[in-house]
């Protein structure tokens, strides 16, 4: 499968996680707490929620885009942190984080955890 598919499938899997974990918001924050310059909008948003409204929306248009990939990406740790408990969530995230830190010319995955 195609690097940018697979990675597609990912997002939609975690969709599919948040919504099974009852995370899964149907309305968005406040427009302010878009705002936040700190990372994870820690600030102002609570983890899933700059999953659901940050993370995913862009990662999809980069798709959208074929644009550049993340080339160094390891959101895993700070979701272990914010959401202990949703062991489903971590597992796909952990997953994202490897398939973009993986070298697609060579077919190996390099996994880049803390």
């Amino acid at each position: 499968m195609n690097l940018h598919l697979e990675i597609r499938q990912h997002l939609f899997d975690i969709e599919q996680t948040m919504q099974a974990l009852a995370i899964w918001q149907s309305q968005p924050p406040a427009q302010t707490a878009f705002d936040s310059i700190e990372p994870f909008c820690i600030d102002t948003m609570q983890a899933e929620q700059w999953l659901q409204w940050i993370l995913l929306p862009r990662m999809h248009a980069l798709l959208d885009k074929h644009a550049p990939l993340p080339a160094r990406f390891s959101i895993t740790p700070y979701f272990e942190e914010a959401l202990p408990d949703a062991a489903p969530l971590l597992i796909q995230l952990r997953r994202l984080d490897d398939l973009l830190n993986s070298n697609p010319s060579s077919g190996e995955r390099t996994v880049q955890h803390d």
